[in-house]
């Protein structure tokens, strides 16, 4: 049965903070739990976003892959989606888009997923290069990424929000990805300027968090070293 109030999340953000980026889920199994998601591939391996069912990965070269089911992943959100209109935005930016979402509240204490449907005049976007084995660090990798800008095109974004009382399970706040409509660019959102769409959300009240207990690296890692809240908000 499935079921559109719980967000299911395998791995933590913290766990990528010191290099943790071996795939301990893979696509198949993760589709399981929904149809619909954002994550990142073992080593970082691009920018996934989860659109009915197919799983896309915008890469570091700047291709658009539908991956297949053994593609494995170190963090990812996903949920069945259930989103329910809430307002059309014209001209927005992302603090327009963040001050819809969150209904004019400055901060939210529960999960919710964000997907934005419409006509986009800018969008930049990210996508990191892989590292292989041994995994540097969260903050290392992230800086070998690639720059991808479009503008005019038809898309979609599709964001989750954590709370602040999360941070370190999942970025505090707005976690956004991008696809086109025509697949032809996506990836982590750096910034955007949405000149047309509808915009609908899905508010969970269940947080199913996954761990990759299989693993020994992860299992044995002491995390009260690592910098966790501040990598990650920089990494971000």
């Amino acid at each position: 049965m499935k079921q559109n109030n719980v967000l299911y999340q395998h791995g933590t953000l913290a766990l990528l903070v010191p290099g943790l980026l071996a795939g301990t889920i893979t696509m198949k199994e993760l589709l399981q739990h929904g149809d619909t998601g954002i994550g990142t591939g073992e080593g970082l391996n691009g920018e996934l976003i989860i659109l009915d069912g197919v799983p896309y990965q915008a890469d570091s070269f700047g291709n658009v892959h539908v991956v297949k089911d053994d593609f494995t992943m170190p963090f990812a959100n996903i949920n069945f989606a259930a989103f329910k209109f809430l307002t059309t935005l014209e001209n927005a930016g992302p603090e327009e888009f963040a001050a819809a979402a969150l209904r004019g509240k400055t901060n939210a204490n529960t999960f919710f997923a964000v997907r934005v449907k419409g006509r986009f005049s800018y969008v930049r976007t990210r996508a990191v290069v892989k590292s292989e084995p041994p995994f540097d660090t969260l903050e290392e990798t992230a800086k070998k990424q690639s720059i991808f800008e479009a503008h005019d095109v038809e898309g979609t974004l599709l964001s989750y929000y954590s709370p602040t009382l999360f941070h370190g399970a999942a970025v505090a706040g707005f976690h956004n990805h991008f696809l086109t409509n025509d697949h032809s660019m996506g990836g982590h959102v750096l910034d955007f300027k949405l000149a047309s769409g509808e915009l609908a959300i899905q508010t969970f009240d269940t947080l199913e968090q996954h761990l990759p207990v299989n693993n020994s690296e992860f299992m044995e890692h002491d995390f009260s070293q690592d910098n966790v809240a501040d990598v990650i908000s920089k990494a971000e």
